[in-house]
């Protein structure tokens, strides 16, 4: 006698949420468990995923589509890593879900594993409304470390799916549509000096000094991004400069000889940043480098861009601003400063915007969470887009 198949998953919104909250994903760690868990929920509704590695086979990305082959579907782009907890003061365990009045505390809750959470959780009202144009879901990794699996993703999406017309990136925006977000381009520039010994610095070339010096002038050249105004929509108005890491020396008693500064730019047009990195290879060859190397033949400033993502720009004629626009009833759009995705899935061809569960403000820091709300109104709206794929 033949067994009855297993009925398909249903799962709540916030029961899929514990379970996403629960994998690892912090950046520095591998994802591949969660996008397996995602892939498997998927293919009990009967929705084949495809799964690609990264290049060093440490993470995954997930792209699947829910209606028929063609074009003009919608893109539903989350990402699945989110940033660290060590050294935060948490309450709660920060990879086991915890509800307290009204919110859902746990790290990724509002970033951005809220959304995936909502979409997921409502695949199978996806399929039982018979949607006229496909829905994309895509998962991504290393979005909190540069967006580094974004390209990759969005190149396979454009190959291997029909065209869509819009892009939705769920980041948390509570829900408000945004239009546009700045750019980020982060950069590392490695210092090398002469070492000696720490009674005699005039012997050594130290690279710590050379360091702050160009700090300094980081900070002249937001000075001059600042006085020179730019979009007042976003806050701050201008693009800006910041120092993340520092590490150099290795004792108190010994000249620094090496010195590394990891630091990035967030731009409002994106013009920005080839301006400011020539202007810092000028300033350390021309001013800089001069008076180590009149000291030390070999000293060294290296600068090396580790990411670079593009701004989303707001304009005319956005589909996906258009369509969220018409679910939603907002007749204004926002902007948000940090950078996402959306950029560059408009660098690809793809209209894009940003409307998502949660607010930033709760983002990256201990004790993040969700409210309940949220997730309701994101399950609101993406059943709203569902009944326009069914028309």
């Amino acid at each position: 006698m033949a067994s009855t198949p297993a009925a398909p998953e249903v799962v709540q919104p916030i029961d899929m949420l514990r379970r996403l909250v629960a994998f690892d994903t912090v950046s520095a760690h591998s994802n591949i468990a969660l996008i397996e868990h995602a892939a498997e929920y998927l293919a009990g509704h009967g929705i084949a995923a495809e799964t690609r590695r990264s290049p060093d086979g440490a993470k995954a990305d997930l792209i699947a589509s829910i209606g028929p082959p063609e074009p003009g579907g919608v893109v539903l782009s989350g990402h699945t890593d989110v940033v660290p907890v060590e050294g935060q003061d948490w309450q709660t365990d920060p990879f086991t879900l915890t509800e307290r009045d009204g919110r859902l505390y746990g790290r990724g809750a509002a970033d951005m594993k809220g959304f995936i959470a909502v979409a997921l959780a409502l695949v199978p009202e996806f399929i039982a409304a018979r949607p006229r144009r496909p829905l994309h879901l895509v998962l991504s990794y290393d979005e909190e470390v540069g967006c580094l699996g974004a390209p990759g993703l969005i190149a396979r999406l454009q190959s291997d799916f029909p065209a869509a017309q819009a892009a939705i990136i769920g980041e948390p925006t509570s829900m408000k549509l945004a239009n546009a977000h700045k750019g980020i381009s982060a950069f590392e520039t490695r210092i090398t000096g002469k070492p000696a010994h720490s009674s005699n610095p005039d012997a050594g070339v130290n690279a710590i000094n050379t360091a702050a010096e160009l700090i300094r002038f980081l900070e002249t050249l937001m000075a001059d991004f600042k006085a020179r105004g730019g979009d007042a929509r976003f806050t701050p108005p201008h693009a800006t400069l910041s120092v993340g890491t520092i590490d150099g020396g290795n004792a108190v008693n010994i000249i620094a000889e090496n010195c590394t500064l990891g630091w990035e730019c967030r731009s409002v047009t994106g013009d920005e940043t080839d301006e400011i990195l020539s202007r810092v290879e000028h300033y350390c060859a021309e001013t800089l480098l001069p008076v180590m190397r009149g000291r030390w033949a070999e000293a060294a400033i290296e600068t090396r861009r580790l990411a670079n993502v593009p701004p989303l720009r707001s304009g005319t004629g956005n589909a996906a601003e258009e369509l969220v626009r018409r679910l939603t009833g907002q007749n204004q759009a926002g902007v948000i400063s940090f950078a996402a995705e959306a950029g560059l899935f408009q660098e690809a061809g793809i209209d894009a915007v940003i409307c998502g569960p949660g607010s930033i403000d709760q983002a990256h820091q201990a004790n993040e969470y969700i409210e309940i709300a949220q997730l309701d109104a994101c399950a609101a709206f993406l059943r709203k887009l569902a009944q326009w794929a069914a028309e």
